[in-house]
């Protein structure tokens, strides 16, 4: 008897794969099927600082159980970095089972909440329908922005796009998620991340720092839970519904006491320790008498350097946030080569000119600057310090013997 139902299972599993990959428009879920976004708490890597979300559809009669991510990509794509650098790497949408995702989110310690929608029978196949159209591999695929395109952003928008008007968001939730913009967002994700803290507020430019609509800020998964939660949906009967049924918890994270980052490994220790080496080099220049150019050439040729990398990623990347990037004022990208053109002996009568220019673009760089924190300030100071000496610079007379007769 065991055995036959096994044989049974195993029967009632292939028809039911063979129903999916022959024809999955026409499957028609079950009066008891259930749709629910998935939200998963932020993770400890760098790339799941800011949550995931899905979209899951389970059937129990049928033993269909289906969870749909916008946050896949392949690390086989041909050029990987120099796409991934660009804005240009193709994500797509995957689907597996619930339980299958819900154990590697368990071993990265990350809750999950499941939040179960009021959806009719006719929204919730609509649905369905939509997003297995969404699954087929020519449909897969899409060009991921951080903050406008990400699998936060497209699940709330099929539930969007399937209940219409019907569907009502709370105006004080609203104005809630309304305060901030999008660096600010971000920036509460960041915050035990210091050095991705400091680089990605430096790459990002003037779109960073749009305040968000309600609608905007669902490009992170606590904002699109936290909106749907207080949402309403209209039933044709003209009855107003919470658009979540109800919630539960389907992994809790156990509390984990995280260990302060050493000194040495925050930004404000590294740039202040640049400071004051530089002021102390300075100083002790000016005793010499010295210019101590090869000073100027290591910290302005770096500056350009890292200015070259703002400049393309504001002109030749597709992100949508790394224009007008203001850390181009002292991150000025022609240091690199300017700054060896004109410590040349030859050139150096335009010294002068060279530091006064800069030193105005530094202070239109502090002024702008929307990077946390006093990181950049010092490294913007301490090129001040530099251009300010050699704008100053005398050199002393040199000390003539006298000979006595």
């Amino acid at each position: 008897m065991k055995t036959m139902n096994s044989f049974r299972q195993l029967v009632a599993g292939v028809l039911l794969l063979l129903t999916f990959s022959g024809a999955n428009a026409q499957y028609r879920l079950s009066p008891s099927a259930q749709v629910s976004l998935i939200t998963v708490a932020p993770g400890e890597e760098l790339y799941s600082s800011f949550g995931h979300l899905g979209l899951r559809v389970f059937d129990q009669p049928s033993g269909l159980d289906r969870l749909y991510g916008y946050g896949t990509f392949d690390f086989r794509a041909d050029n990987f970095y120099v796409k991934f650098i660009r804005g240009t790497l193709p994500y797509q949408l995957s689907v597996s089972p619930l339980y299958d995702e819900l154990y590697g989110w368990q071993m990265e310690n990350r809750t999950v909440r499941e939040q179960i929608l009021n959806l009719s029978p006719a929204q919730k196949q609509r649905l369905f329908d939509g997003l297995e159209e969404n699954y087929k591999p020519e449909n897969r695929t899409y060009a991921y922005k951080f903050y406008y395109d990400n699998c936060a952003t497209r699940p709330p928008n099929r539930i969007i796009q399937i209940c219409g008007d019907s569907l009502r968001f709370n105006p004080a939730k609203d104005a809630e998620l309304s305060k901030k913009s999008y660096r600010e967002w971000m920036n509460d994700y960041l915050g035990e991340k210091p050095w991705a803290r400091f680089g990605m507020n430096l790459a990002v430019g003037r779109p960073a720092d749009h305040v968000t609509t309600a609608a905007e800020s669902m490009y992170l998964p606590n904002n699109v839970h936290d909106r749907m939660s207080a949402a309403t949906l209209l039933q044709p009967n003209g009855q107003t519904v919470p658009l979540v049924a109800r919630e539960q918890v389907l992994f809790k994270a156990q509390n984990v006491i995280k260990q302060t980052p050493p000194l040495w490994a925050i930004p404000e220790f590294f740039f202040l320790v640049i400071l004051i080496a530089v002021s102390y080099l300075t100083y002790r220049h000016y005793q010499t008498g010295v210019r101590g150019l090869g000073l100027d050439r290591l910290l302005f040729g770096i500056s350009g350097l890292a200015g070259w990398i703002l400049f393309l990623l504001w002109v030749a990347t597709d992100h949508g946030v790394t224009a007008w990037n203001p850390a181009i004022l002292w991150l000025f990208p022609l240091h690199f080569p300017l700054i060896y053109w004109v410590t040349r002996p030859q050139n150096q009568r335009y010294l002068g000119t060279y530091f006064r220019v800069f030193g105005v673009l530094l202070a239109l760089g502090f002024l702008f600057s929307k990077v946390p924190g006093p990181a950049d300030g010092m490294f913007i100071i301490a090129l001040y310090v530099r251009a300010f000496y050699q704008v100053r610079f005398k050199p002393k007379p040199e000390i003539q013997s006298v000979t006595t007769v």
